[in-house]
This record gives structure tokens, sequence and C-alpha cells, in this order.
């Protein structure tokens, strides 16, 4: 009986088989909504032709070195110029310290009409020295106003001849005056004993800004014979 039963199934799957009854499963089509592609790139711009480039050229600061300007021991304050320009002041001890440009430059120093210079060569994290105080003392000679004995000698039997120089180094015109001592010793005719003695006077000048002048004159001394005189000395000095 089961055979009967699986004879007539075995032949209708074989009918089916053979004749493609088979339906084929069908695809069911999705409707996609179009796309338009959109290019959202930024290309670059091309500034060549649009925008003007100015070139800028910078110079940078120079460079600065140390100088020291110097008077030395000389007594007074004298300015200091460099290249004609103010800078300050040196004094006795106390030099005028500058940070200056490299390169070559002319350091001066005043004294009343009087000038001296130097030249020099700055370069930068180097200290220069300018030392004047040699040729101050060389060419200006005196820092103040000064009066100095400039010669003396005998003139006849009772009288001395001393010279004074007055000297005025400063920027103004000056009424200068000068005490005069000399003393010495002679003998005396009466007595034919050795005596001393003194001879003094007083001598004045105008003496105009950056100049000297020589006064000349005689001493008198007491009557006698074989005189010795010592060197004549300024005792006091005064100007106004």
């Amino acid at each position: 009986m089961k055979s009967i039963v699986l004879i007539p199934l075995i032949i209708v799957i074989g009918c089916i088989l053979t004749s493609g009854c088979v339906g084929q499963i069908k695809n069911n089509a999705v409707n996609l909504p179009n796309v338009t592609p959109t290019n959202t790139f930024t290309p670059f711009l091309n500034l060549t032709n649009t925008t003007p480039i100015t070139n800028i050229t910078v110079t940078p600061p120079g460079l600065n070195g140390s100088l020291r300007v110097s008077i030395g021991g000389w007594d007074a304050d004298l300015p200091v110029s460099i290249d004609n320009k103010s800078v300050g002041i040196a004094s006795k001890g106390k030099p005028l310290d500058l940070m200056v440009e490299e390169g070559n430059h002319t350091v001066k120093v005043c004294a009343a009409t009087m000038c001296e210079e130097q030249n020099v060569t700055i370069q930068f994290a180097r200290q220069r020295l300018v030392d004047f105080e040699a040729q101050l003392i060389k060419d200006v000679q005196f820092p103040k106003p000064a009066a100095r004995i400039a010669a003396y000698y005998p003139s006849g039997s009772d009288r001395i001849t001393v010279s004074v120089e007055f000297i005025n180094p400063s920027i103004q015109d000056l009424t200068m005056s000068a005490e005069v001592s000399c003393e010495y010793t002679y003998i005396d005719s009466r007595s034919d004993q050795r005596v001393a003695g003194a001879a003094r006077g007083i001598e004045t000048a105008n003496v105009k800004a950056g100049s000297r002048v020589m006064v000349t004159d005689n001493l008198l001394i007491a009557s006698g014979y074989s005189y010795v005189y010592a060197i004549p000395e300024i005792t006091d000095f005064s100007t106004r």
C-alpha cells in the first residue's frame, strides 16, 4: 500500500522538474531617488596676479662698543665731544664712560680755547680707553688760572728784576695779581756783617681767556755787596 502511494508522488515531482514548472523568485525593483553629485571642494586662489607683493628691507640697528674718556689727574672739568657732538664732562679721577656705535670716531676735550683730540675705532664687546692727560700737560700745562716766576736776575746794585707769567686757561677774561718775594743775604757796608733781607712786590695783569701775559718788574733791595739770592717765590695769588 505504501508503495502504491510513493509511486504517484515520485512521478509528480519528476514532472515538475522536467517541465520547468518551478516558478522563479521575482525580484521587486526598489525605486531609489536620483542623486546629483555636488563639488564641495574650494580650489586654492592664485594670488600671483591679484595681490601685489612689496619687498621690505629691514636694517638692523648698529652695534655699540664701550668707550672711556679720561683726563687722568688733570685738575679740571672738561667738556667731551664725539664727532663734534657734546656727550658729557670728564673730571679729575672721574672718566666719562659711554656706549658708542661701531666705527671710526673723533674724540675731543677742550680746556678754554685750546682743544685736544684723538681718533678711535669702536668695536662691539670691546672697551676702548682714550686718555688726554699727557696731551693736556704738554700743550695746556695749567688746568686753572696761575702765575709763575719765568725769570729773575740782579739789576744794578739795589734791585733784582723778576718776570712773572700769568696764565689764564679759563673761558673768561681775568684780572690776575701775584705777590712776589725774594729773600737774599748781603754784607752791610757799614758793619761789614752779612745780614738777611727780603724784597717784595705785587704784579698785576689783565689776561684774556686762553691767553698768557708776561709782567717784568724790579724789586728793591738793601744797599750792600756780596749778594746771595734765593729763588723768588709767589707768596699770594688772586683773580677777579
